[in-house]
């Protein structure tokens, strides 16, 4: 086993000891460095930024959206949903992913974009505006990716990993979420 192997294996170790000890932090801390990952994905590959042109303090604000809100809002979500549809059958990883898209997405959605706006110092009004433009083409972009994402997760995924397992898948998804949110 090489050096660089086993510092993941031990990380991965570390990790798996956080969150059976502290799942709520374990959580929000990978949720904050997907959302930075995403963030860095946004400007060097989709909008080319470049190293010189990366914008430091933006991929901070995104960790710190992830860890702050997408974390703790997300894993509390998965949690209530267990409780409000007990269960790991197909079928009940269908209603769980129609709650999901049907209510949880479309509200939360729209605060991550109000949040992200305040963040990034918009005034209110701009703020407003800004959802206006973003919030639709964005929950259609949701319904096309994560319907099927979410039912794979809630059924064979366990409670305590679905937010990791969703971050990682949403790299590409908080690459879409940097851009939109940060595209004035």
């Amino acid at each position: 086993m090489t050096s660089s192997s086993r510092a993941m294996a031990g990380l991965w170790r570390g990790w798996g000891r956080l969150l059976a000890r502290r799942p709520g932090a374990a959580q929000a801390l990978t949720a904050g460095a997907l959302m930075a990952v995403g963030d860095v994905v946004a400007q060097q590959l989709v909008e080319q930024r470049g190293l010189s042109g990366h914008q430091g303090p933006r991929t901070l604000r995104m960790a710190a959206i992830g860890c702050g809100f997408v974390g703790p809002v997300v894993g509390g979500w998965y949690r209530v949903l267990d409780w409000l549809v007990p269960g790991a059958t197909k079928v009940v990883a269908v209603k769980k992913m129609v709650l999901d898209q049907g209510v949880f997405a479309p509200s939360f959605l729209g605060c991550f974009l109000a949040v992200t706006g305040v963040v990034n110092g918009l005034s209110v009004e701009e703020n407003w505006a800004k959802i206006q433009q973003d919030y639709v083409d964005a929950l259609l972009t949701n319904y096309c990716i994560w319907p099927p994402v979410q039912v794979a997760n809630f059924y064979f995924v366990p409670l305590q990993h679905r937010l990791a397992i969703v971050q990682c898948v949403a790299i590409v998804w908080n690459c879409y979420l940097s851009w939109k949110a940060n595209r004035m």
